[in-house]
């Protein structure tokens, strides 16, 4: 399975992709890979629950 750690780095580097997009001036393309953070941190929150709870 997947460390949750994982997720969080990824809802991270989402965060500063689209960061750096938008300072180079790609705004559309910096707020649809902003948005991957939220569905990121949910996959991980679910893998922890699932961890935690025992089920499969």
């Amino acid at each position: 399975m997947i460390p949750s750690t994982v997720f969080l780095a990824a809802a991270g580097a989402s965060m500063a992709i689209s960061a750096t997009l938008k300072c180079i001036g790609k705004d559309k393309s910096a707020l649809f890979v902003g948005q991957w953070a939220a569905p990121f941190l949910l996959l991980g929150i679910y893998n922890k629950l699932v961890k935690t709870e025992g089920h499969d």
